[in-house]
């Protein structure tokens, strides 16, 4: 395998638990550079260097005191294949030498955060080494993803055998970029109920989309319409940070989609659509005609059976509201987590140094068993257990007794009782796609939307992409599948864009997905 443009080859899974990577201040070198052990992905959209490019004419409002230059090593201090995060003086930067030439870019990986040094460089690109994501070191430019913004580049010379390089201070503080986007050409009225492009959705693959087509050039306009109250945030979060506010969590402000012509609709459910008349219809009322559709409504909380289900105290974890009302219910008291999905898992991580006691109950004896395989399974549940957590079968559960509108109880088999004064459902989720039902779109005996390659539906002009579509797979000869992850919507996200803009390009990516409990991560690459 190979850089980011290379073909893909049949995958084979890895899994790696490691210790989360702390970043650290430090100029180190890389390791030399190696084959990415995650994706082949392709060319993300134009070669453009973005408004930070220093190989350009300066503007009239680029002053030199808007810039810094330093003398940052020797010409021999680097070999091919290395990398090193060097000092400006007004911030660091990463410093790249490949096939003899040097570049330099912005050594954060706008994700998360990660030390691109301690990434891994190939073929002109850097993988950021937590998540994957992929950078093209000549441009900056975001070519695999998660992540939505892209990294700044600097101006490098050598002089007198000393590499220089000059860059932007805002730049250097920053660490990111966003692509250059078009503005919507139309006359936007917001009363009008008809909009070239409506996206249901918010998450990864419903805002990649529409930043994709910013991107591309689209001046249309596009809706994008949600159930959630707060503008696209990162969900993955709020299962590991049960304090985290949705202001922390945003992916982008409204002020970021304002400026960019992207009109969002809060708190807004559809219903219903209608292909023959192309129409959205919501459960406010509100009707909406659109020329392209794209479906990203995710999935909801696996449905379960039990007495009292809309009591007060037990929670399915789908909002900041209820992260944080888990969080506070906890504080030294008795949680009770149902079902040993990730999120349920990463919720009793969570809450170990908050409640006073954390029982889970799931369905298999080993958790991830199925997922990731007994051995797996095995070293995640003794984690679990030296950290207090204990564990019990649902076949084990007698009953769960509740008294004026909260659960109290959960009582077993064997007599034993287990205090819940709060109980989180994570036993797994299904997709969103019941009000596509009488639509017309093929939707599979599990509920989820087919597509083709380009996120096509059976029905011109409808898209959809996430959570909820079965895809063909290259890696897999093409094989229907359907892939959950955080970092594959963005993919479906940008495809689907692309197809909508008559510039349908094949999926390159290798499925990629992390989950984080106490303080240690679980990275698993493949299918």
């Amino acid at each position: 395998m190979g850089g980011c443009f290379s073909k893909p080859k049949p995958v084979d899974v890895k899994v790696e638990l490691s210790l989360l990577d702390k970043e650290k201040e430090v100029d180190g070198l890389s390791p030399n550079g190696k084959a990415s052990p995650f994706a082949d992905c392709r060319l993300n959209g134009a070669l453009g260097h973005g408004s930070d490019d220093d190989s350009t004419p300066l503007p009239p409002y680029h002053k030199p005191r808007d810039y810094v230059e330093a003398s940052v090593c020797h010409v021999k201090d680097l070999e091919n294949g290395q990398m090193r995060e060097v000092d400006l003086g007004s911030g660091r930067a990463l410093l790249i030498k490949e096939h003899g030439e040097f570049s330099a870019m912005g050594h954060k990986c706008p994700h998360y955060g990660a030390p691109l040094v301690k990434g891994v460089l190939s073929k002109g690109h850097v993988r950021c080494p937590w998540h994957g994501a992929c950078f093209n070191i000549a441009t900056g430019d975001l070519e695999d993803f998660p992540g939505l913004d892209s990294l700044p580049i600097f101006q490098v010379r050598v002089e007198k055998d000393k590499v220089i390089i000059r860059a932007n201070k805002q730049a250097l503080q920053s660490q990111k970029r966003s692509k250059p986007m078009s503005r919507c050409s139309a006359v936007i009225n917001s009363s009008t109920g008809f909009s070239h492009v409506i996206i249901i959705g918010s998450g990864p693959a419903a805002l990649v989309c529409a930043e994709t087509l910013r991107q591309e050039g689209f001046t249309d306009r596009i809706v994008m319409c949600t159930m959630d109250r707060h503008p696209p945030y990162d969900r993955t979060k709020l299962s590991k940070s049960l304090d985290i506010t949705a202001e922390q969590l945003r992916l982008r402000s409204m002020e970021f989609l304002q400026d960019h012509d992207i009109e969002l609709l809060t708190e807004k459910e559809a219903v219903a659509i209608d292909v023959k008349t192309r129409s959205v219809t919501f459960e406010d009322g509100l009707r909406m005609e659109y020329r392209k559709l794209f479906i990203a409504t995710g999935s909801k909380p696996r449905p379960m059976s039990f007495k009292g289900k809309d009591v007060r105290n037990v929670f399915h974890l789908r909002t900041p509201e209820d992260a944080n009302s888990i969080a506070r219910l906890a504080n030294i008291k008795n949680a009770v987590i149902v079902g040993t999905s990730f999120v349920g898992m990463e919720v009793a991580a969570a809450l170990t140094d908050k409640a006073h006691s954390v029982s889970v109950i799931g369905i298999e004896s080993v958790p991830f068993k199925k997922a990731l395989g007994e051995k797996v399974g095995k070293a995640i549940m003794k984690l679990f257990e030296a950290n207090g957590v204990k564990f019990y079968m649902m076949n084990e559960v007698s009953e769960m007794i509740g008294h004026h509108g909260q659960l109290k109880e959960v009582v077993l088999k064997s007599g034993k009782v287990l205090r819940a004064d709060v109980c989180v459902i994570g036993a797994g989720s299904v997709p969103a796609t019941g009000f596509l039902k009488q639509s017309g779109l093929h939707v599979d005996s599990k509920g989820f939307i087919t597509v083709n390659k380009t996120m096509q539906t059976n029905v011109d002009g409808v898209f959809a992409g996430g959570d909820v579509v079965v895809f063909p797979f290259p890696p897999r000869n093409n094989k229907k599948v359907n892939i959950p992850h955080w970092q594959m919507a963005h993919v479906h996200g940008r495809a689907a864009a692309l197809s909508m803009m008559g510039r349908a390009s094949e999926m390159k990516t290798v499925p990629y997905f992390w989950s984080a409990m106490f303080g240690k991560t679980i990275r698993y690459a493949g299918r």
